[in-house]
């Protein structure tokens, strides 16, 4: 069985412009005790041509855990837009939102990102150059995409877990041979089994 369950995540200052920081409240259980830390990790897909463009914008560590109900709030700074492509900074992107154990992933929560302007004249006649100032990032909240992998938690194997991808919140289940999230590349779904119907795939988000 999983030790840890994560019962929702709420992304907060959405939509808001790209230059402010990216605030997601997450909620779990801890259902058995856990000698080591929690590593919660945030990265932005820069590019769908190539993970060399992916940021990691933040990466924090929670723990030891007991068992009981948690929430916190975990804040990163935007993506440095210099080092993502100029075709790539302006449209749709993915947000991703790890947790793992011991150098084990076992969640992986992706949304769907637009950045746009909001003035018309600038959509419609976009500059050569993106004038990240004037961009706004709306985080699709209501849509994101659960893979959930089976791990070995403190020396008793997680057998009962099964990974898979379902995409909640009033979104429709799908159910697909490994995990690639629409059509980015692997930096940003790769690696999920199907999803076991009976698994733990309960997280309601906002």
């Amino acid at each position: 069985m999983t030790a840890i369950n994560v019962t929702n995540v709420n992304v907060l200052d959405n939509p808001s412009k790209v230059t402010n920081p990216l605030q997601f409240e997450i909620q779990y259980e801890c259902l058995a005790d856990l000698a080591d830390d929690l590593e919660w990790k945030l990265t932005y897909v820069g590019s769908a041509e190539s993970e060399k463009y992916d940021q990691t914008l933040d990466a924090v560590f929670v723990g030891p855990v007991a068992c009981g109900q948690y929430r916190f709030v975990f804040q990163a700074d935007p993506p440095d837009f210099s080092k993502i492509p100029s075709d790539d900074v302006v449209g749709v992107t993915i947000i991703l939102l790890t947790c793992s154990y011991r150098n084990q992933e076992f969640l992986r929560v992706g949304y769907y990102v637009n950045n746009e302007y909001a003035e018309e004249e600038l959509r419609d006649n976009p500059p050569t150059e993106p004038k990240i100032d004037l961009l706004w990032r709306n985080i699709l909240a209501d849509k994101p995409r659960v893979t959930k992998f089976p791990i070995e938690w403190d020396q008793v194997k997680d057998e009962a877990d099964v990974g898979g991808e379902q995409q909640l919140a009033g979104g429709e289940q799908q159910q697909q041979e490994g995990g690639q999230f629409g059509v980015v590349p692997s930096s940003g779904m790769e690696g999920a089994t199907p999803v076991n119907a009976g698994g733990d795939t309960d997280m309601q988000m906002d």
